[in-house]
C-alpha cells in the first residue's frame, strides 16, 4: 500500500524558491528541473514520484514512506512558506 503527500502552494517569491531549491537539490544529490512555472524534483530512490511544485496550485507526490525520501520531500514542501504560503497533507 501506498503513502501519498498532498500540498497546495502560493510562491510569491519565484526567483528566490529557485535558487533556494537548486541549493537543496544539490546538497541532497537530487536533480532539479524547471518546466513551465514547475520545479520538478527527482529523488534517488525508486518508489518515489518525483515532487513537481507549481508556483500556484495543488500537486501530490507518492512516497510509499521510503526515508530518507518522505522527510525530505515534507521539508522541501514546508520551506515554501518562506517564499509563499504551502498548505501540506498526507495519506
Amino acid at each position: 500500500m501506498g503513502h501519498t503527500i498532498y500540498y497546495n502552494t502560493s510562491i510569491q517569491k519565484w526567483c528566490g524558491f529557485k535558487k533556494f531549491m537548486r541549493r537543496v537539490c544539490s546538497g541532497v544529490g537530487y536533480q532539479l528541473k524547471e518546466e513551465k512555472g514547475t520545479l520538478i524534483i527527482f529523488p534517488q530512490k525508486r518508489g518515489v514520484e518525483p515532487l513537481r511544485i507549481k508556483k500556484e496550485g495543488d500537486g501530490f507526490a507518492k512516497t510509499n514512506l521510503i526515508e530518507p525520501e518522505h522527510s525530505i520531500y515534507l521539508l522541501i514542501l514546508h520551506s515554501v512558506s518562506s517564499f509563499g504560503s504551502v498548505s501540506v497533507w498526507e495519506d
